[in-house]
């Protein structure tokens, strides 16, 4: 009843006044319910590395790869000279027409993996263009409200690749702009309709959803039927379901729980 916030229930079972009850919730809340866990040992730092650079340069914004996760790969000359020596010996002797064969089809599966790494790492740019070239706006100001609706199939079909490619692209990949590190499923979001006739991103919605309830009055705390008809005032057509979904997004609690005494 104490985590739901029952306070009420708890007044009246302990029969205590409501400075009791206050001073007790004080000293409860600056408690650590985990002690043990500041002692976790030898904690090493794990660094992130990006996939893809931006960079502005005359007032355009180019992506590259990051050559860290990219190294550039190349067949080894020695093979390729020893495949020629092969080739220009004596082609009876079953010895050197084996050890050539071998050497041929080694080669030639290296040549493979190095034409499958950088038609990869060409559906990487692809992906990573189309998304600056939708979101440009963010990546000039960096402002979230500036993020467009803009959904899997969108980029999709601008590349003209399968939905599940562009999927897997952008479920781990990381991209560094001069704003931070953005995983690149932070750049997709809904659209939600509002009264100017324009889609708005479920991230601005998010945005301006999660203000709201920062700005609140702790001991009056916003319901998500008030919510839902702040925002409709804002212009945006959102129903209490989706306000829902997104404050449970966000990791935040209903009203009953936000409220402070």
């Amino acid at each position: 009843e104490f985590t739901k916030k029952h306070y009420d229930k708890i007044q009246k079972r302990l029969s205590i006044t409501d400075e009791q009850l206050k001073d007790a919730v004080n000293n409860i809340t600056k408690l650590n319910p985990k002690p043990g866990s500041s002692e976790k040992g030898d904690v090493r730092t794990q660094y992130l590395i990006p996939d893809f650079l931006l960079s502005v340069n005359n007032g355009q914004i180019e992506v590259s790869l990051n050559s860290r996760n990219a190294p550039e790969l190349r067949i080894s000359r020695s093979y390729s000279e020893l495949l020629n020596t092969y080739d220009k010996s004596d082609k009876k002797d079953k010895h050197i027409k084996e050890t050539a064969t071998f050497v041929k089809q080694k080669l030639d599966a290296a040549k493979w993996f190095i034409d499958a790494i950088k038609q990869r790492q060409n559906t990487l740019l692809r992906t990573m263009q189309a998304i600056v070239k939708r979101q440009y706006d963010f990546f000039e100001e960096g402002e979230e409200t500036k993020l467009k609706p803009m959904i899997l199939k969108d980029i999709a079909k601008e590349i003209e690749m399968d939905i599940s490619t562009v999927s897997r692209v952008a479920n781990s990949k990381t991209v560094q702009t001069e704003y931070g590190i953005y995983p690149l499923k932070y750049f997709f979001s809904e659209g939600i309709a509002t009264d100017s006739g324009e889609d708005a991103s479920s991230r601005e919605v998010k945005s301006i959803l999660k203000e709201m309830i920062e700005e609140e009055d702790k001991k009056n705390p916003l319901s998500d039927d008030k919510i839902e008809r702040m925002l409709n005032d804002k212009g945006y057509n959102i129903a209490r379901r989706t306000v829902a979904k997104y404050r449970e997004q966000l990791n935040i609690p209903v009203a009953r729980l936000r409220k402070e005494l």
